[in-house]
């Protein structure tokens, strides 16, 4: 597919999604050959990218998140190498999808359906938690909506965890610190924590 009528589908596809489904069309791109393709910010909210080949595509910033799971089909896609940071994969279907080598730094994958896929080396989404839990290539963490990473997660202040959430992200800190060491490896904590819950915010 070239990159005029890939244009003409997105745009289409874009008026669909804006005018809630009454103009335009669906971009409908089922097995497309997508390689390389810029598709940095586009708007691919509900498209049906079924076994599309999106190999080393520029996903940065895209919004690929559906409604349902029957939307936003990315089912059995070829996403190996694709850079989806920051991009919106809020339910999603990726079942079975190749995410091998992608860069899913700061990409959404809440709700996402990951049965079956391969995902890049030391990424998770850890359920169970007080809040939404996401790794992204052993780098960024996301939890809420917070994405940092590890390294900034383990020195943040006291006041910066409770500007975050008050209470209840002073009490889940401790907690989120030791999964990211369980996943990641041990690493610093601050001296804060040593304090007693008492203590004030500073």
């Amino acid at each position: 597919m070239n990159s005029t009528e890939l244009a003409k589908i997105l745009e289409e596809h874009k008026v669909w999604v804006t005018s809630l489904r009454e103009n335009g069309s669906r971009a409908e791109l089922y097995g497309a050959d997508l390689r390389d393709a810029n598709l940095r910010g586009a708007n691919l909210r509900d498209a049906d990218l079924r076994g599309a080949n999106l190999r080393d595509a520029d996903l940065c910033g895209a919004n690929l998140c559906g409604a349902n799971l029957r939307d936003a089909n990315l089912r059995d896609a070829n996403l190996r190498g694709a850079d989806l940071c920051g991009a919106n994969l809020c339910g999603a279907d990726l079942c079975g999808a190749n995410l091998r080598d992608a860069d899913l730094c700061g990409a959404n994958l809440c709700g996402a359906d990951l049965r079956d896929a391969d995902l890049p080396d030391l990424t998770y989404v850890i359920m169970g938690e007080e809040y939404y839990l996401q790794i992204s290539n052993g780098e960024y963490i996301k939890a809420g909506c917070q994405n940092h990473t590890a390294e900034k997660w383990r020195s943040f202040t006291k006041r910066e965890i409770a500007e975050m959430d008050g209470k209840r992200a002073l009490k889940f800190y401790p907690r989120l610190l030791k999964i990211i060491d369980f996943y990641l490896g041990e690493g610093a904590h601050p001296e804060w924590l040593k304090e007693p819950e008492s203590a004030e915010v500073e």
